[in-house]
């Protein structure tokens, strides 16, 4: 009880002008979870001596964990609050990371990976809906800017830290979870200040784990175009990922972690400043321009390995992270605006089920892509 009472005394101070900045911290860092291990696959693989195929099924399961929580779990929040949504989502990447820093074998690193997973499929989905209640006016089109710039501004600086760290410090398996957890307690304690807008939030037992797309009738004519753009966009970015590292050690001759780091970081950066600074895009132009740079983004991609070209991979990276924003940003957006209010991160967390699965495992598709453009395309084309 004095937890609560202490909780409840200060929830005003989250409810104020702290309250987005701390949800769109929340989504920040989970985010990040998902690539502090991007310069560190290599030396997980060094260390543990495990094959490629263990390395694809470590990244695997991640998605596994992922798509799991957003179909059995995207609409929780809806049902017993954001606030302990997202409490619940914080506790799981806070797990996690004590798994990760402890981990001594291939089992702790998928057990690790499918918790993230789940902790970023619940996050997502109760962030991006709590930011569009905490505006004034419920103002969806700054809410997806919001979400989307911070969703990217997590993911590219879990990458360069990480890879900073495991280049230019000790403990590179080691010191990088110690700061995420960090990280995770501070912001947890931010969310945990932050109010509640869920009207009359429920118990648990009015959960249903049973595994559904959630998109109501009414709208599904009208969620294929953000969906079918999402996918592309994320399937853009997936690639790129996934054959960076790959490019930069095999035909740029570039094995540095923090280089590798710098890169994914570039991919984020410039797609957060473009969903800013594209903000008052009308969100149906923006899809169509997303779609319209998938194919230039993939040919600067291909040709920058085969002429082994830096200059052609940085401004692939620029071009992947216009393309990323505009479709990711727009979709979201639509999204945010034909979602019913007690269904709203039921229909998000649908779109993110979209975009999650055009992303392709990045250690088989970098085995697969070699000088040769065309098992490159193959592996862009395949689900994960």
């Amino acid at each position: 009880m004095a937890i609560r009472d202490f909780a409840h005394t200060h929830e005003g101070a989250g409810g104020g002008a702290l309250a987005i900045p701390a949800v769109a911290a929340m989504i920040a860092v989970l985010f990040a979870g998902s690539t502090v291990l991007t310069p560190l696959y290599i030396v997980y693989k060094q260390q543990f001596g495990f094959s490629q195929i263990t390395l694809t099924l470590i990244y695997a399961v991640y998605v596994v964990g992922n798509l799991a929580a957003l179909l059995m779990l995207g609409g929780v929040s809806d049902v017993v609050g954001r606030r302990p949504a997202s409490l619940a989502a914080m506790l799981v990447a806070i797990i996690s990371a004590l798994v990760f820093l402890f981990a001594g074998n291939v089992v702790s690193l998928d057990v690790a990976r499918i918790l993230s997973g789940l902790g970023i499929g619940v996050g997502a989905g109760t962030g991006t809906a709590w930011i569009a209640e905490l505006l004034p006016g419920a103002d969806k089109s700054r809410a997806s800017v919001i979400a989307t710039s911070t969703n990217f501004l997590g993911l590219g600086f879990g990458a360069l830290i990480s890879g900073l760290l495991a280049e230019y410090e000790p403990w590179p398996l080691r010191l990088i979870f110690i700061v995420y957890l960090a990280v995770l307690v501070v912001v947890t304690i931010l969310i945990w200040r932050t109010r509640e807008t869920v009207a009359e939030p429920g118990g648990l037992a009015r959960i249903s784990l049973r595994p559904q797309l959630s998109v109501p009738e009414e709208i599904r004519a009208r969620f294929v175009a953000p969906a079918v753009t999402g996918f592309g966009a994320m399937a853009l970015v997936g690639f790129y990922a996934a054959l960076a590292p790959s490019i930069l050690a095999q035909q740029l001759h570039e094995t540095n972690h923090a280089v590798a780091g710098a890169l994914f970081f570039e991919l984020a950066i410039v797609t957060a400043i473009s969903i800013v600074a594209l903000t008052h895009l009308q969100s149906s132009k923006a899809m169509l321009a997303a779609l319209a740079l998938l194919i230039p983004s993939v040919v600067l991609v291909v040709a920058a390995q085969i002429l082994a070209s830096m200059a052609l991979m940085v401004a692939a990276t620029a071009c992947c992270g216009v393309a990323a924003a505009l479709g990711y940003r727009g979709g979201l957006q639509v999204v945010n605006e034909i979602a019913p209010q007690d269904r709203r991160a039921e229909v998000v967390s649908s779109f993110f089920i979209c975009c999650l699965s055009a992303t392709p495992c990045p250690s088989s598709a970098s085995a697969s892509f070699r000088p040769m453009p065309v098992p490159s395309l193959r592996a862009w084309r395949s689900p994960a």
